[in-house]
Parts: C-alpha cells; structure tokens; sequence
C-alpha cells in the first residue's frame, strides 16, 4: 500500500518538531510538506540530510503536496484556520491545537459530515494521561469534592490546560461536585477556576512540561490520581496511531481514548 501523505502545521514549534521526526521515521508515512506562521526557507532538513517543502502557505502546501492527513499543532484560532482550508481540500484532520471549545467541535462535526472526512482532536496524545482521565471519571462518582492540579511550562498560553478542561469536564458533567467557599478570601482567586464544583488550579513555571493530578475527597479520605510527562516524546505513538485511524474513520472523533478503545 502507498504510503499515508501527511503535512505538518506549526513544523517549527515544539510538537510539530516531535512530529516530524517521527513521522520522517515511518515506513508506512510519508512528510509531504511542513508549514509555520514565520518565514524560514523553503525547505525544512530533518536528521539524516532529509529536506522537506517549508512554506508559510498552507493552501499552497496542500495544493501541490496533496496530502491525506494534515496534523495541526498551533493555535485554537489559527488551528480553526488551518481547518477550513484543510476540509476544502478533502484532507483528513487530526488536531492537536489547546483550546478548542464547544462551539469549535460543533463545526468540525457538521464539518466532517459535509466534507466525507476524518477529524481527531485530542486534547491529550500520551496514553498514560488519557488511563487518568478513565480512572478519573470511573472514581468520581463515589466522591464529594475533586480538585485538579495541572502544571506546564511557562510560556504555554493558555490557563487551564486543554487537557485540564476536558478532565474538569468529563468528570463535572456527570454531577454537582462540593466546593468549599471560604467566607474570607485574603487573596482574590486563591480557590482556583470551576466547573460544576470542580476545582481546577493551573501553574506555570521553567522546568514544568505537562502534569495533571486528580485528587478526590470524600470523609476522611482522598485519592489522588496523577500523570506526569517528561518528554514530548510520549506524545508520539499517539500521534501516529491518529495519523493511521483518520483516514479510516469518517466523521468527528474527540479523546484519544476514543481512538484507542478505552
């Protein structure tokens, strides 16, 4: 079979790096072109002397590389741009882009119907983050109060996370958490963001990659469930696994746990 042709948007950060080299690193994967929001060249040299088209067009990158998947690593807005030139073209999607909301997902759904394509979002690629998330979900039901705790680096532009807000979500939606409203608050905020009574408290510092930590309350007892990553390169066997299910499955899919049968 011919290989899967696949463009990468936002090369340069730091996922779309991680991508490339390991989509380049694929027998059945093919790195047509690479695209990025800031002139570079017109060629993008990968480990071993291989070069790939660079350009900061990607309606031009997707004309002339015909591309079966493009895999987004930018921003929410500019993801969302991204989107709309990709579904034009017939190219499958699979979006990595943090902060991506609900009226967002509705208009990939109604987008992936109208077009006939395969869109994944996933706010989280490494395995371990998405076990969390199902643990989570599977023990809050028997508790009072949860927290989350989520810890990134220092120039991630977004409080919570992406991945935060689909735990805070997929937890808060099943009920009415407790929170504690202290009668004086000494510093405004100090009790963090919520959702439906969970508790969500975002740092931001040198040295951080991604953590998540659930911590569950009941009487006399907490659980804490947490995932630490170390590396972006957890990342990757997600990433490819969405790269090799988009083109197979039509229509919007959201949580690599969904990809992975969890």
């Amino acid at each position: 079979m011919a290989p899967i042709r696949v463009v990468v948007n936002g090369a340069t950060g730091k996922m779309g790096m991680e991508t490339v080299a390991a989509v380049s690193q694929q027998g059945d994967l093919a790195l047509v072109g690479a695209v990025c929001h800031r002139e570079r060249g017109p060629r993008l040299t990968q480990p071993g002397g291989i070069e790939v088209p660079l350009s900061t067009d990607l309606e031009r990158m997707l004309e002339e590389t015909h591309p079966d998947v493009l895999v987004d690593f930018t921003t929410a807005a500019a993801c969302m741009e991204a989107v709309a030139v990709g579904a034009a073209h017939s190219t499958n999607l699979v979006l990595g882009a943090s902060g991506l909301t609900e009226d967002h997902l509705k208009q990939l759904d109604t987008l992936a119907g109208d077009k006939n394509i395969g869109i994944i979002v996933a706010p989280n690629f490494a395995l371990g983050a998405v076990i969390l998330k199902r643990l989570a979900e599977q023990a809050a039901p028997y508790f009072d109060y949860v927290d989350i705790v989520e810890a990134h680096h220092e120039a991630k532009i977004d409080a919570p996370s992406g991945f935060a807000m689909a735990l805070a979500k997929s937890i808060g939606d099943q009920k009415q958490f407790t929170r504690n409203y202290p009668e004086k608050e000494n510093l405004p905020n100090t009790r963090g963001g919520e959702y439906n009574g969970v508790t969500v408290h975002s740092i931001r510092m040198p040295g951080r990659s991604a953590h998540h930590e659930v911590i569950l309350g009941a009487a006399g007892q907490t659980v804490s469930l947490r995932h630490d990553a170390l590396g972006r390169d957890c990342y990757m066997p997600g990433v490819l696994r969405c790269i090799r299910e988009v083109v197979k499955r039509p229509g919007l899919v959201v949580g690599l746990e969904n990809i992975l049968g969890l």
